[in-house]
């Protein structure tokens, strides 16, 4: 439910802080749990100190994030929703059956980096580059912690300046 996706995304919030502030990437088993991180679209609870169940969370939210991130993560609650992983794997199995054959790859608006993480195997090796672009700051850390060998660019798409010849 809501609190179980909140308690995820503050245990992945105080990781990511950790390895920033150790400037360390992270662990496989560390991973795990920065991908856990499902952002705040409809969590728009902890973001309110008028809901008397969710005063401790706001509470932890508000001394958690800076200003700058809890704006962030607040203006998310409406439009923060990942791509579902049934439906990342169609799209896969479309492009095998349009001949993918590998290149340059562009995720924009990609979360945490749902598309990398679910591509097929026999796929992953036929990829030259990842570039993935997210607007929300705090989304964009946990996108550069899960595939540090990506580009990752945490700013809005139509700022991103992306070249031709992606996939």
């Amino acid at each position: 439910g809501e609190k179980a996706r909140y308690k995820a995304n503050v245990e992945a919030i105080r990781l990511v802080k950790q390895l920033e502030a150790e400037g360390r990437y992270a662990t496989e088993a560390e991973q795990v749990i920065l991908s856990k991180y499902v952002g705040w679209g409809g969590l728009a609870n902890a973001f309110s100190d008028k809901k008397a169940d969710w005063a401790k969370e706001y509470s932890e939210l508000k001394e958690l994030l800076t200003d700058e991130e809890y704006s962030s993560a607040r203006g998310s609650t409406l439009n923060a929703h990942y791509t579902d992983i049934s439906v990342i794997k169609a799209m896969y199995d479309g492009l095998k059956q349009l001949g993918f054959t590998g290149g340059r790859m562009l995720e924009p608006s990609s979360g945490v980096g749902n598309f990398v993480g679910a591509m097929p195997a026999d796929m992953t090796a036929q990829v030259k580059s990842w570039t993935m672009v997210e607007l929300d700051n705090m989304t964009g850390l946990f996108a550069k912690y899960l595939y540090p060998n990506a580009d990752v660019r945490i700013q809005g798409f139509e700022q991103a300046n992306i070249p031709d010849g992606y996939m």
